[in-house]
């Protein structure tokens, strides 16, 4: 009996996040009839894409038991300095209207972006593994000072009016799909076949689930750790991005609260915050789950104040129950 019931929560947590979402969508598919709409659709995939790539790379960090608070204001800081290089500098970056053509072209724009998001991503690693100052603390001065940083390159102001190939990288479509979602399973794909298919991803894994043993194994723990934060910078690059030519638009108020929503995909999806555990398809289906959510709130006209406690309650039940799951089986 003990062992059925063990079985039976083992297979709740494994399947929760899917449970949930399926009747996520038959609740609200109910209660607004264009929820199904394809035109609706196309948006919910397009609104998941920018905030997924950034949970494909958290995914990283959890699971080597860390976590980065920075990646909303990174976010803002990387959108601007790929706006300001597409610009042709900080003189320029203003400039909007017919005769203010782009200096660079969108890939230097994009070098730009993601440069920037490698670099801190690098930073924050460094500071966790080298200076030995714990991520949660590493990142909450990230998550200041990116934001800072941010406002600088603005001067408090938007940086707009980009040409059309820039802006085909966040409106455009191939066929009937996005170009953002194209992206995005392009690197669920990738990022799926890493974790579970090379000696990299076993070696995060290695040192997720027990740091010590994997350093007297031979794996190099901090090389590892500070990837992770590297391969998280990169996609907070290319989200921003994606971003700024989505709303032809960069500006320092950008990815606010990305944090929360992204750890929470992440948790939601099965990735627990105290390492060891957690794959891009959990992910996935963690991040849909709160897209088709804030999607759907919003077409019942709730209040953005309460979906931000919708959220916060979800991410806590998620963390409680992963850990009453684990203590379950243990018994």
């Amino acid at each position: 009996m003990l062992s059925n019931r063990k079985n039976l929560l083992y297979y709740v947590g494994l399947f929760s996040p899917l449970i949930f979402l399926i009747l996520l969508i038959l609740v609200f598919s109910l209660l607004h009839p264009r929820f199904l709409h394809p035109l609706n659709i196309f948006n919910v995939m397009r609104q998941i894409s920018i905030g997924g790539l950034i949970a494909l790379g958290m995914t990283f960090v959890i699971i080597v038991r860390g976590i980065d608070l920075s990646v909303g204001s990174l976010l803002a800081l990387c959108g601007l300095v790929g706006a300001v290089v597409a610009k042709g500098g900080l003189v320029e970056r203003f400039s909007v209207g017919a005769n203010a053509d782009l200096v660079n072209p969108w890939y230097w724009a994009l070098i730009g972006s993601v440069g920037i998001g490698l670099l801190a991503g690098a930073l924050n690693g460094l500071c966790i593994t080298k200076l030995k100052v714990p991520a949660f603390v590493v990142t909450l001065g990230g998550l200041s000072a990116y934001r800072g940083a941010a406002l600088i390159v603005s001067d408090g102001g938007p940086i707009s009016g980009f040409d059309d190939a820039y802006r085909w990288i966040g409106q455009g479509k191939i066929g009937e799909v996005p170009v953002p979602v194209i992206i995005f399973l392009v690197f669920i794909i990738l990022c799926h076949i890493v974790l579970r298919y090379t000696v990299y991803g076993r070696h995060i894994y290695s040192v997720g689930g027990n740091p010590e043993a994997a350093r007297l194994a031979g794996i190099n723990t901090d090389l590892i750790i500070t990837s992770t934060y590297i391969i998280t910078g990169f996609f907070v690059g290319l989200s921003a991005f994606i971003l700024s030519a989505r709303l032809n638009s960069a500006e320092a108020v950008a990815g606010m609260g990305y944090e929360l929503t992204v750890i929470a995909a992440v948790v939601v999806g099965g990735t627990s915050l105290f390492g060891g555990t957690g794959n891009i398809l959990g992910t996935i289906i963690g991040a849909i789950l709160f897209g088709v959510l804030q999607n759907g709130l919003v077409l019942l006209n709730v209040s953005s104040y309460i979906q931000q406690i919708i959220i916060g309650i979800i991410l806590i039940l998620a963390v409680a129950f992963d850990r009453f799951s684990k203590s379950t089986r243990q018994v």
